[in-house]
Parts: C-alpha cells; sequence; structure tokens
C-alpha cells in the first residue's frame, strides 16, 4: 500500500498511485502526470475549467491592497496578484464525506 504524508502529495505520489492501479511502468505514469498538470495549469490560466463530479477552478485577480504585520503592527503594500481558486462538487463532496 501507497503511504503518502498527510500535508502534502507530490507529483511522485500521484505517478506511484498509477502505476500501482494500472501497472504501467513508473517512467511512463511520470509522463502522464507531468502532462496532466502541464494541461491543467494551461486551460487555469485564462478562465475557470469544470471538471464534471469533482470541482470547478477559477483564477481570480485580487487588487492591491494595505496589510499589516500582526507581530509588530508594520503596514505595507499586498501588491496586486492572481490567486487560484477551487469549489469542490456536490457529487463528489459527498462521496468524499462517505469515506
Amino acid at each position: 500500500m501507497l503511504k503518502i504524508k498527510k500535508d502534502q502529495l507530490t507529483k511522485k505520489d500521484i505517478s506511484k498511485k498509477i502505476n500501482s492501479k494500472i501497472g504501467l511502468p513508473i517512467t511512463y505514469t511520470h509522463k502522464i502526470t507531468d502532462n496532466l498538470i502541464f494541461i491543467l495549469k494551461e486551460l487555469i490560466k485564462n478562465k475557470e475549467i469544470n471538471i464534471k463530479n469533482f470541482g470547478s477552478f477559477k483564477t481570480m485577480s485580487k487588487k492591491e491592497r494595505v496589510g499589516r504585520n500582526p507581530k509588530n503592527n508594520e503596514i505595507y503594500l499586498i501588491k496586486e496578484r492572481k490567486s487560484l481558486s477551487f469549489k469542490i462538487s456536490k457529487n463528489f463532496n459527498n462521496k468524499v464525506n462517505k469515506i
């Protein structure tokens, strides 16, 4: 059985899981994982992407704003940036909660 750290999931872990389920060579599963992540990155860059029965990814633009360091109350400017949002589908959420 594949052991995965609770706080991290790497591409290598995904490749090993594909290898154990399907039985493909590990080098081939590394390529599959890399290509899948590359495709998802390219699709998410420009727009929202919905994966049926899994969830939706959406890029959000966050405006420049003033922030404060809670340790020393120092005020600084937080630059404009893009952020990724994920919303789980109801179907997948129900499956996860049944585990």
